[in-house]
């Protein structure tokens, strides 16, 4: 019998995605169904024993990375801030979306004597792209309702994910920089995609591909 693998899926809006697509793939429907409270399913597929673990997005990274998991799909973003040694071979193109710099409509930069006051979720992500540009920032962070904070001083600007930009719109916000495209990639334990690279390519390719 083949190795079973364990998944690591984040729970939300991308495992709904990550469902109906694997669903089309011959993978069961209750694997990944949310009306379900099973934190951990087994599943065949093609007689293959499977094992899927629903996770918080954030802790995906950390149970692909110490082997609790053999693999997992997860954002690119959740993957940059938290900075894990870990494969990535493959690119599903789900929950497409942009990590932007924002600011209030007509901003203007702060005077030099200062640091700019970052908002954001993503203080590791942020901070690597301000320095790359020479910048000076003050990290403030936030884990929701990231757009208030220029609103109300508590920063000059914010870096958040971005789909069609009308929360920023509805809020007077403006995109004044791109930091990254994000989508859901898949992320493998280094030792699992030396040891059983088989296993793991006929799983990724049940997913689609950007």
């Amino acid at each position: 019998m083949s190795r079973a693998l364990t998944v690591a899926v984040p729970k939300g809006r991308l495992a709904k995605q990550l469902a109906a697509s694997l669903a089309k793939a011959g993978v069961p429907e209750g694997a990944l169904s949310e009306t379900d409270r099973t934190l951990v399913r087994e599943a065949t597929v093609d007689g293959a024993p499977m094992r899927f673990l629903l996770l918080k997005p954030d802790d995906v990274p950390t149970y692909v990375e110490h082997g609790a998991c053999d693999l997992g799909v997860v954002g690119r973003d959740v993957l940059l801030e938290r900075e894990a040694d870990l494969v990535l071979p493959h690119d599903t193109g789900l929950g497409r979306c942009r990590m932007v710099v924002a600011a209030p409509d007509g901003w203007a930069a702060p005077p030099l004597d200062r640091a700019l006051r970052v908002a954001t979720k993503y203080p590791r992500i942020a901070r690597r792209h301000f320095a790359a540009q020479g910048i000076e920032v003050e990290m403030i962070y936030v884990q929701g309702s990231v757009e208030t904070a220029p609103l109300v001083g508590l920063s000059d600007v914010i870096v958040d994910l971005v789909e069609t930009g009308e929360t920023l719109r509805q809020n007077g916000l403006s995109v004044v920089a791109e930091v990254c495209a994000v989508s859901a990639v898949v992320v493998v334990n280094r030792v699992v995609f030396k040891l059983h690279r088989a296993a793991v390519e006929r799983f990724m390719g049940r997913l689609p591909k950007a």
